[in-house]
Formats: C-alpha cells, sequence, structure tokens
C-alpha cells in the first residue's frame, strides 16, 4: 500500500513537472537538468513553521537563481507532515552554487531540528507530454 501511495505521489508531481515546465522546444536540454526528490519527514508539531520556511527558501531561490529552474513541493493529504518536493536544476553546477547560497544555508538552519528524515532521490526524466 505504502508503495501504491508513494507511486501516486511521483505521479502527481511528474504530471505537475510535465504539464508546467516542459515543452517540445526544450527536450534538448533537459538530458543535462538536474532532477532531484526530497522525500522529507517534519516533526507535525513544527510542521507551520517548516512549511514558511519552505516556501520562502523555495520562492527565493527561484526568482535570484538562474540555475534553479523550478520547485513543487506537496503534502500527504492522510499525513501532512510527509513532504515530497520536486527540484529541477538547470544541472549539477546550479544544484552545487544553490546549496552554497545564504537562502539556502539559512532554510536548513532553520529548519534542522523540524525535519525528523530526509531522503534524496536523483531521477532522470525519460519522457515528456503536454497539451498544446
Amino acid at each position: 500500500m505504502r508503495l501504491n501511495r508513494n507511486f501516486k505521489l511521483f505521479a502527481l508531481i511528474a504530471a505537475c513537472l510535465l504539464t508546467v515546465f516542459f515543452s517540445k522546444n526544450t527536450m534538448a536540454q533537459q538530458k543535462h537538468q538536474m532532477v532531484r526528490l526530497a522525500k522529507i519527514q517534519v516533526d507535525p508539531l513544527q510542521l507551520e513553521a517548516y512549511n514558511a520556511a519552505l516556501k520562502e527558501q523555495m520562492a527565493t531561490a527561484v526568482s535570484v537563481e538562474p540555475g534553479v529552474l523550478t520547485y513543487y513541493a506537496v503534502a500527504d493529504k492522510n499525513n501532512p507532515a510527509h513532504i515530497t518536493i520536486l527540484e529541477i536544476y538547470a544541472d549539477t553546477a546550479a544544484y552545487k552554487a544553490h546549496i552554497e547560497t545564504p537562502h539556502f544555508k539559512k532554510y536548513k538552519e532553520t529548519v534542522q531540528h523540524m525535519v525528523k528524515s530526509l531522503e534524496l532521490v536523483d531521477v532522470d526524466l525519460i519522457g515528456a507530454a503536454r497539451k498544446p
């Protein structure tokens, strides 16, 4: 059952990604992009503060870092403290630059005692489709 839920969550994130981000003209670029899922379990008592810190970090990264292409963060409907983030970077160098920024370091410091577990999963895009 957990595997099915994880697959549905991944499918939802992938659908959002493919619908909003990719177009016919970007397929050649995608081979160099870094795509990652961050699976996070947050202390439920600190969830509101965590979500605020996450939203601030995401908005700042997308607005000031050219190599941060997109973020999607979703919470499990049955357990909102289980969060999955889809991160897309122009390439690995963009990711490495991102984790050295002051806003990312501020986020990590802010949430360090809120996060109970973190799993990072690098994925490869195998296709894209969208409505015109």
